[in-house]
């Protein structure tokens, strides 16, 4: 495969052509050889005083937007103020996310106290959900019965699973691609929901103190908006809120594997070609960096998800040129690129059940 392939649903053929050709090679760790690149330029080393900004800044942005709803007394100016939370609560997701990852601090004890703040107590999502699911992703991105990430009720990833949809999912999964943004939509509703469920059923670590904080940032959240907007107000507050908080962090989860390969859940390829052929990269820019939190260098990020958000830029200097030197499929492609291949993708998957006997 090409540095400069292009993702659909004839390359997650070839991933899977590549496993079985790599099972017939010599071992290699070829992963090892990239790993001992980038612990020797420091790029693994963690960088406490940009974690300390960024904490600091993110939550002044936070301070900023809870200010404006308790002072100002203007409907219509609230309802922008709850787009404005919604990207907030966003950039906290990703804080959480890179404190999840141990990217924030060594000692594993003060990631998960970040988590925990940032996760339950800030925008409300369990840390030991996210954590349980999260880890499987990153242990299986794109592979068949092993990846939550692709297990999704409202779209399909594969012919064969969009052939056994029935109705109503069948006719949504039909027109997936024209669905795809609206469902984007409902990513936060989900993500707190499934948090709620997990809390309730499963007693995990830290559970009491992880509930307490579930608890004290739905008190707080309900009673601030309640305590400044009437009925009808806060409850249209809350739609915008919490439906563009999901677009927004759905649309930048999306370009991460979505339109990839998809790899058989019976694929024996090695780590380094199952985390590089599975993702995508969006393209580099200070807007780009900072708009997706780090993660449009999805590849670098799934190779080494410890290394902190700030040396990813650095490091995929190292590892696209490791990759292209191995002919190993690295790809990467502008913010509206990475939105057409997951809708051509999706398009493709569904296409068996636009025909007339569908």
């Amino acid at each position: 495969m090409s540095v400069s392939s292009i993702p659909g649903t004839q390359e997650a053929v070839i991933a899977s052509d590549d496993s079985k050709r790599d099972a017939l090679r010599p071992t290699v760790n070829i992963y090892a050889e990239l790993k001992n690149l980038i612990k020797a330029k420091g790029l693994l080393d963690k960088q406490p005083v940009y974690y300390t900004r960024k904490i600091l800044t993110t939550v002044g942005l936070l301070l900023v937007g809870v200010a404006f709803l308790v002072l100002v007394n203007n409907v219509w100016l609230q309802f922008l103020n709850a787009a404005y939370l919604a990207f907030v609560f966003s950039q906290i997701g990703f804080l959480g996310h890179d404190a999840g990852h141990r990217q924030i601090f060594n000692a594993t004890w003060k990631n998960d106290l970040v988590m925990l703040l940032e996760g339950n107590l800030l925008i409300g999502m369990s840390y030991n959900w996210w954590m349980e699911k999260h880890n499987k992703h990153h242990s299986h991105p794109n592979q068949l019965d092993m990846d939550p990430d692709i297990d999704i009720p409202f779209i399909s990833f594969s012919q064969e699973d969009a052939l056994t949809r029935r109705y109503p999912l069948r006719f949504i999964v039909k027109y997936q691609a024209f669905f795809f943004f609206f469902l984007l939509l409902f990513v936060g509703i989900e993500l707190e929901l499934n948090s709620f469920t997990y809390v309730v059923r499963t007693r995990g670590k830290n559970w009491l103190l992880e509930v307490g904080l579930l608890v004290v940032h739905y008190a707080l959240y309900f009673g601030l908006i309640f305590t400044h907007l009437n009925l009808w107000q806060g409850i249209v507050f809350i739609l915008i809120h919490q439906t563009l908080f999901g677009l927004y962090l759905g649309s930048t989860f999306a370009p991460n594997h979505k339109g990839m390969p998809i790899i058989e859940k019976a694929s024996k390829m090695d780590f380094l070609r199952r985390q590089v052929l599975t993702a995508r990269n969006v393209y580099s820019s200070p807007f780009n960096d900072y708009w997706y939190g780090g993660l449009n260098y999805q590849i670098e990020h799934h190779l080494f998800p410890s290394m902190p958000r700030k040396n990813l830029k650095e490091a995929q200097k190292t590892i696209r040129a490791f990759c292209r030197e191995r002919c190993i499929s690295y790809y990467e492609t502008s913010m509206g690129g990475s939105y057409k291949d997951i809708l051509v993708f999706l398009h493709q998957i569904s296409a068996p059940l636009r025909h007339k006997r569908a």
